[in-house]
């Protein structure tokens, strides 16, 4: 019996030992490492307008801030046009405030002086022709003179109408249509007015976002087309890292899940990063990510997005990433 005790401690010492080890493999071998490459977008720089390029402030190297003017182009035709649209548009309110306010007290009353003068010469007209009436009845005029002054009295009466009927027509003042043609001019002048300032603007060309100036494609008096490219910048925010995972891994990631994020120029300082995007599609792995299983493997890609990335991660590069096994523990 007391030879028997010593073998069952020494049993039991080797097994919890063997469970500890099992235990502390298991979760070193349930850790789960993605590979995958730093992806920094870039954009290529150009002007919404074409023109001749006047200034470059910034050459391929040069670090660029948000909102930093970095190209010019001459604006000396598209400040002319601003001008020359700005003499359209005060030319058409002024056509619009004559049309609203109607015609000159002058023209009225001129009018209306035409129509009293119409008026008498009516008058004197139909007495006259009144005059021819009788007098042909006693046969003291010839039908002739009675036909003559029956004449000049209808042609008295529609040029009097005529007067009447163009001092109603200035009284009453512009149409509602002439009016609202004038507005319509003055709006598309105003919009042609507003486009031309924005084309001015254009001819300025500024960083969307703070970057690093990879490729200057333009130099001082080059005429360019719009939309040419002049620089192309690499963006230093955000960094992303692009990888892929197996299927069956799948269930131990989500979007929002934190890692940390190994290059082999820097294995001892990881950097944070939570996965913000995981495809909804298999795809084959691309051949930058060297290893033999990922690379024959149908994989789903994700996106990781790095918190405090800096000057160290360059386009490409390749990463190794490791989910972070208490992720309460860390702080977003």
């Amino acid at each position: 019996m007391k030879k028997i005790l010593p073998i069952v401690l020494i049993l039991t010492t080797l097994a919890g030992i063997g469970w500890l080890y099992q235990t502390h493999h298991a979760k070193k071998e349930g850790t789960l490492v993605l590979y995958g490459n730093v992806d920094i977008r870039e954009v290529n720089l150009g002007f919404r307008v074409g023109g001749r390029l006047s200034k470059l402030m910034y050459d391929e190297g040069d670090k660029i801030k948000q909102g930093e003017v970095i190209a010019q182009l001459d604006n000396e035709p598209y400040q002319n046009q601003v001008a020359n649209t700005i003499a359209q548009v005060n030319s058409l309110k002024e056509r619009l405030k004559l049309k609203e306010a109607g015609n000159r007290p002058q023209e009225i009353a001129h009018a209306k002086s035409l129509v009293r003068e119409q008026e008498v010469a009516t008058a004197n007209a139909k007495q006259v022709f009144q005059r021819s009436q009788r007098a042909l009845l006693i046969m003291g005029i010839s039908t002739q003179d009675r036909d003559n002054a029956e004449m000049v009295y209808q042609e008295s009466e529609a040029r009097l109408a005529a007067a009447r009927q163009n001092l109603a027509l200035l009284e009453e003042g512009f149409r509602i249509e002439d009016i609202a043609q004038a507005k319509a001019d003055l709006a598309q002048a105003e919009a042609a007015l507003a486009s031309a300032e924005l084309q001015v603007k254009d001819t300025v060309l500024t960083a969307p976002s703070e970057g690093i100036i990879l490729t200057r494609a333009q130099e001082a008096g080059a005429i360019l087309q719009s939309g040419a490219t002049v620089f192309t910048v690499s963006l230093q925010h955000p960094v992303w890292i692009r990888a892929y995972v197996h299927e069956p891994d799948l269930g131990h990631i989500h979007p929002g899940t934190l890692v940390e994020i190994y290059t082999d120029t820097q294995p001892d300082k990881p950097y944070k990063g939570q996965i913000g995007f995981i495809s909804p599609r298999t795809e084959f792995t691309p051949k930058s990510v060297e290893t033999t299983e990922l690379r024959t493997s149908l994989v789903y890609r994700l996106r990781i997005v790095v918190k405090n990335p800096d000057e160290a991660l360059r386009q490409g590069m390749p990463v190794t990433i490791k989910l972070i096994a208490d992720q309460s523990a860390v702080p977003s």
